[in-house]
């Protein structure tokens, strides 16, 4: 379960990814989370996306996305590595600094986003 819910959270911040490596190691996460590829390959993914997220430069964008684009990406490290609270705080992260840097600020902005995943945490063991 931890696996699906990480990856749940890490869909939603997909779009804020800008390392082509990233987005093929989410794939490979949710093709496990289906049933469609294996355990090594969950593995090796893990590993390329440590390196990716360690090594990630940052965007040359002025507004925001790059802060975003950084905690998207080790929301997916994380959510492969099956530590799916990293993962979930990464991407509730990255989606509020995709606000703008300011609002990372005001814990109000991440009310919405906590609450969608308590309710998509509720949901998973009726999904299964």
């Amino acid at each position: 379960m931890s696996l699906a819910f990480g990856l749940a959270c890490v869909e939603r911040v997909q779009h804020l990814l800008e390392e082509p490596k990233a987005v093929e190691c989410l794939a490979v996460l949710r093709a496990f989370v289906d049933g469609k590829t294996s355990h090594a390959a969950l593995l090796a993914a893990c590993k390329d996306i440590a390196a990716v997220a360690n090594g990630h430069r940052g965007s040359n964008s002025i507004d925001g996305s790059a802060h975003a684009a950084v905690s998207a990406t080790y929301a997916v490290a994380n959510a492969l590595a099956g530590r799916a609270l990293e993962a979930a705080s990464y991407a509730a992260y990255a989606t509020v600094y995709s606000y703008g840097g300011y609002a990372v600020n005001d814990p109000s902005s991440f009310e919405s986003e906590f609450a969608w995943q308590v309710a998509r945490l509720k949901e998973l063991p009726r999904a299964r």
